[in-house]
């Protein structure tokens, strides 16, 4: 598979190295080197199972015009071998099963111009070429997709200095929309307690006050204090459960009672479609990448049960030095868009308060991945 698949990436790299050469002034147009650029990018990213290069803002398009004269050098020097290769492949089996039907001047040639005129020859030298030409492409072909791929995403990766700024745009755009989120949050939660918690503890403290002032003028009206403290009773523990569901959505208690082993698999225990819960070694995590973890995959599940049409779903959890990734898949149909409002912009704000980074991945047709990393070596 990984053969099929080099060999369709070489081949296609030699189709646009020559379309490169043919279309250099046209391709040279900064917009349009860009857009080229960047196709081949995801392409070779894809192939590699890598992210895509980012696109930083500056020196972008001095890399994608640097790039146009590589890539059409190394497509065609490695795509044209490639070409020859699964071309005479195709050639070892016409002549190994058609040539009787050409002419005894015209008849079909082998690798190394040998010629087909009779059975004898089409049946030893036909399949050999064919063998060694299919194992040659089974390991050769992959190997040098892979160092063309590499070749595009190091020649289109921004610099240092680049990718400094680029992060310094990113935390300068997401630290306004966390201020923004961090003062809409807040307004929430005191509106919630100014409306909820608070307006029943008034109640209760009336009830109370209505309590005592009755057993002071009848004290032997014991039905009537008895109803006003029962009336107190009943609406303190309604504060109580609004208390805690605005609690709740500040910092789950599940986390500090469960830790976020527990509270994930609570979360993917009460979604709607069978969840696979899969966690790696993960050592200390600190409590606020763990309640943007656990609100980052609660909504993703809600999202995947609600719009995703899905019939199974995953969620992996992994550590690799300081950062912890978190991968939600699901099987459904795809098309996960932020603009549309499936909380994916939500998930982002949350994960980009801590220095995160969110990728989607959700073609029409599916299937669906959403990939959150965040930095845990604090």
């Amino acid at each position: 598979m990984q053969a099929w698949r080099g060999g369709v990436y070489l081949l296609g790299g030699l189709l646009s190295g020559v379309v490169t050469v043919f279309a250099l002034p046209l391709l040279c147009v900064p917009r349009l080197a860009r857009l080229w650029a960047d196709w081949h990018g995801e392409r070779a990213a894809r192939l590699l199972g890598a992210p895509p290069a980012p696109a930083a803002t500056r020196g972008r398009t001095a890399r994608a015009l640097l790039w146009l004269p590589v890539h059409a050098v190394t497509g065609l020097a490695l795509g044209v071998p490639a070409l020859l290769c699964a071309g005479n492949i195709v050639v070892g089996v016409i002549a190994a099963s058609l040539w009787w039907a050409f002419g005894p001047d015209d008849g079909p040639k082998l690798f190394m111009d040998i010629p087909v005129h009779g059975w004898v020859t089409a049946l030893t030298f036909g399949p050999l070429q064919i063998v060694l030409l299919s194992i040659l492409a089974y390991l050769s072909f992959a190997p040098v997709a892979r160092v063309h791929a590499r070749i595009c995403l190091a020649v289109l990766a921004p610099t240092a200095q680049e990718q400094l700024a680029e992060r310094v745009a990113v935390l300068t755009r997401t630290r306004a929309d966390v201020l923004d989120a961090h003062g809409a949050e807040l307004r929430r939660i005191e509106r919630d307690l100014h409306d909820g918690t608070q307006a029943r503890l008034v109640a209760i403290a009336l009830r109370l006050a209505v309590a005592r002032q009755a057993f002071a003028d009848n004290p032997r009206d014991e039905q009537l204090v008895a109803g006003l403290l029962r009336d107190a009773h009943e609406g303190t523990e309604e504060a109580m459960t609004e208390l805690r569901e605005v609690v709740r959505t500040v910092y789950p208690p599940i986390l500090a009672d469960r830790g976020l082993d527990g509270a994930l698999t609570a979360v993917t225990t009460r979604c709607g479609i069978p969840t696979r819960l899969d966690m790696g070694e993960l050592e200390r995590v600190p409590a606020a990448v763990e309640a943007v973890v656990y609100f980052a995959v609660a909504e993703a599940l809600t999202n995947v049960t609600k719009h995703s049409g899905a019939t199974a779903a995953g969620v992996r959890l992994g550590r690799s030095a300081d950062r912890l990734s978190v991968v939600i898949t699901d099987n459904g149909t795809g098309g996960a868009d932020d603009r549309r409002g499936t909380g994916i912009a939500g998930i982002r704000r949350r994960v980009h308060a801590l220095d995160g980074t969110v990728v989607v991945d959700s073609p029409a047709g599916g299937p669906t991945a959403i990939t959150v990393e965040l930095p845990c070596g604090w």
